[in-house]
């Protein structure tokens, strides 16, 4: 005998038509009502099993629409070549990545003066509300958000690279721009975690409740300075990272990722 409440089992039942592809990305799930003649259970029962599922990110509820699963067609990001200036780049590296991975980039763009949080001025090791530039990139793939891209540099550095503070993108990458005028980055520090969205995140990015983002902080360093402060925030359901470390001659390239 199954002890589960009933909008338990409920959610595990469609949990597993989704698994098993009855229901695929996209495609929308039977009504309440036809769902309640399924399970035998009432509308309430039904829709506490729906909202379960919702706050996994496996389906989403639109008002009139009735519930929808969601899409999940993962971008793969090579950390470790990202920003790699040894590696062929047609612009930017999202640019390149996106490009490269055969989906379509798209980006929208800011520059503004900001003064130094608390999290940022540790990185780059200046006073905290200290100025900063800040450039601002909201990134689609495939015209759906998929991260935004902080990047805060120091007031000393825009003095010496001053397209930093211009309002239009830099078509090389900053990363090029800066070691094309001496201020090269020779490493970087990274730092990954996650966490459930903000409501500005959750707006941006259009994520669904129970999707968390992914945060990833890289800060760059020349051979005596830090340059800068890079925050990206991902959909923790649609980017996954990998890195490559060490000599890899035994991985084959085709292997599952």
């Amino acid at each position: 005998m199954n002890k589960q409440p009933k909008y338990r089992q409920v959610a595990d039942a469609l949990r597993r038509d989704i698994d098993n592809d009855v229901y695929k990305p996209g495609s929308r799930l039977p009504s309440e009502a036809d769902l309640s003649a399924r399970f035998d259970a009432s509308r309430n029962t039904v829709r506490s099993g729906l909202a379960l599922l919702v706050s996994e990110g496996l389906i989403s509820s639109s008002q009139g629409l009735g519930y929808e699963v969601r899409k999940h067609e993962v971008f793969e990001l090579n950390a470790s070549r990202f920003e790699n200036l040894t590696f062929p780049q047609n612009g930017d590296a999202y640019s390149t990545d996106v490009t490269n991975a055969g989906r379509h980039p798209t980006q929208t763009f800011r520059v503004e003066v900001a003064p130094a949080t608390e999290y940022v001025a540790e990185r780059l090791k200046v006073e905290r509300e200290s100025t900063t530039v800040l450039r601002f990139c909201h990134r689609f793939v495939d015209d759906v958000p998929w991260s935004t891209q902080a990047t805060y540099y120091p007031d000393w550095l825009v003095k010496e690279a001053p397209r930093l503070a211009e309002p239009g993108d830099i078509a090389e990458g900053t990363t090029r721009y800066l070691a094309s005028i001496g201020v090269e980055q020779i490493g970087y520090f990274d730092e990954i975690a996650a966490r459930m969205p903000t409501p500005d995140e959750a707006r941006l990015l259009d994520i669904g409740a129970g999707v968390p983002v992914l945060l990833w902080t890289r800060t760059g360093y020349s051979a005596d300075k830090v340059i800068r402060c890079t925050i990206t925030t991902f959909r923790g359901d649609l980017n996954r990272m990998n890195y490559e470390i060490g000599t890899l001659s035994a991985r084959q390239e085709d292997e599952p990722q």
